[in-house]
């Protein structure tokens, strides 16, 4: 189903919602209709539509929902992101469980975060608002613990993570300490340097490792064995 752009001031955060549901579909659309500074673009009820819809309104975020029938969201979202002109949309994955299996293949695949179905108003329209800002993990924990869990289950077979080889130390340390959860702030306190020079070191890092999000950069984190599972803060 296919909604009607909104028209909107120019800093208006645009945004698409994705789920098959129609009631949480039509819900969550109706309460960023309703908050002011958002404004939805389309609705869609599939992976193909949202794919469509995303290359005809170029959204600021995509609320994407995983389990759809046809396309899912997690190939929605690989599809998407290969084909957007930068800059490329943020997209927040929408899920029933917080440790949601395709959550972890939705990170891997460069959503920039992730929100449980069951969140409140306020904390849905934060989510937007902060992804939309820039922030790739709207809860870091969160998706630390997902990550954690995931990692202790018998891999399947997968294509081999980046190699590391080509970082800097500092460059593979900063890699490490946002893989264990940690925040640009927490990361520039423990290396006694400044949160621009954290920043500059992770984006360098994600730029050698075709990284588009740091969600990917933790995953990576863990599947290069840079971190393991149950590491210590």
């Amino acid at each position: 189903m296919t909604g009607k752009a909104e028209r909107s001031e120019a800093a208006d955060i645009r945004v698409l919602v994705v789920d098959d549901q129609v009631l949480i579909r039509a819900g969550v659309a109706a309460l960023l209709r309703a908050a002011p500074g958002m404004a939805v673009v389309g609705e869609a009820a599939d992976g193909e539509e949202a794919i469509a819809l995303a290359a005809e309104h170029r959204p600021d975020v995509i609320l994407m929902d995983i389990r759809m029938p046809g396309l899912s969201g997690i190939t929605a979202t690989e599809r998407i992101l290969e084909a957007a002109v930068d800059p490329a949309p943020r997209v927040l994955v929408l899920t029933t469980f917080d440790l949601d299996e395709y959550v972890y293949a939705a990170l891997r695949a460069g959503a920039s975060g992730f929100l449980l179905k069951d969140a409140g108003p306020q904390r849905l329209l934060a989510a937007v608002t902060a992804v939309a800002g820039g922030d790739t993990l709207f809860a870091p924990t969160v998706t630390r613990r997902l990550i954690e869990a995931f990692a202790r289950r018998e891999p399947d077979p997968e294509p081999e993570p980046p190699a590391l080889e080509g970082l800097t130390g500092r460059e593979t340390e900063v890699l490490r300490l946002t893989g264990r959860g940690l925040s640009n702030v927490e990361i520039a306190s423990e290396l006694v340097i400044s949160e621009a020079t954290v920043k500059t070191h992770l984006n360098r890092a994600m730029a050698k490792l075709g990284l588009c999000s740091r969600a990917q950069a933790v995953v990576v984190a863990y599947e290069s064995g840079l971190v393991t599972p149950g590491a210590a803060r």
